[in-house]
């Protein structure tokens, strides 16, 4: 029983000594891993960015000489729109219905590719306030323990050293989580509205499938 005291004593007075410094790391090395996250779904982004050029030259060729001369002129570029167009094309003779089903396949595979990363953004965000404001509370709980071993005047003095060291701890939280949730929301944003695009775009060359097909040609020809 004296030996788990004196080990949970040494345990408090160690966390007491280490006070609300740890934690300021702590979140510097998040911010570290935030910044870099950031960077590379940036530069993500960037390699992915929509190919409008072939986009276009490929709906054109898709209404002048079909799907293949269409996957032809789209080439080998990379983007979440040329990968549904791709799912399209290349399953253009399976019909319509097979269309859509690789389209859906392709369009959540392609999200988690988007969003990889994100989550650590939103973590982040939500989270930093909550460890800056442990230090806090480990910063002040070590002001009070100073101020308990030492004289009056002297406890005064720790005690509000302390506890503006420990209110250090709260605002870098702040400051690293103002940042994740912006740029986890712009990044987001960004995500859905790919998504979209990439969807509007499938939905656009499967009605040119459905209208060339004879199931579309006999509707047509009923109205």
């Amino acid at each position: 029983m004296h030996n788990e005291q004196t080990i949970d004593a040494q345990a408090l007075d160690l966390m007491l000594r280490a006070g609300s410094r740890w934690v300021l790391w702590l979140l510097i090395g998040l911010s570290i891993a935030g910044a870099a996250v950031v960077l590379e779904r940036l530069w993500f982004f960037l390699r992915e960015r929509r190919p409008r050029r072939q986009i276009a030259n490929m709906l054109a060729a898709l209404r002048a000489s079909g799907a293949a001369a269409a996957l032809k002129a789209l080439g080998d570029v990379r983007s979440l729109d040329a990968a549904v167009a791709r799912a399209c094309l290349e399953h253009a003779s399976e019909g319509p219905a097979a269309m859509e089903e690789h389209v859906a396949a392709v369009v959540e595979s392609q999200r988690i590719r988007y969003e990889r990363g994100l989550a650590f953004l939103g973590t982040l965000g939500a989270n930093a306030p909550f460890i800056g404001l442990f230090g806090t509370v480990l910063g002040i709980v070590r002001a009070f323990h100073d101020l308990a071993r030492s004289s009056a005047a002297l406890g005064t003095q720790a005690v509000m050293a302390g506890i503006a060291e420990a209110l250090v701890a709260t605002a870098v939280g702040l400051l690293v989580a103002l940042p994740a949730v912006a740029t986890y929301n712009v990044l987001m944003r960004h995500v859905e509205t790919a998504l979209a695009s990439a969807g509007t775009l499938g939905h656009r060359i499967l009605a040119h499938v459905k209208a060339g097909s004879p199931t579309g040609s006999a509707a047509s020809e009923g109205k």
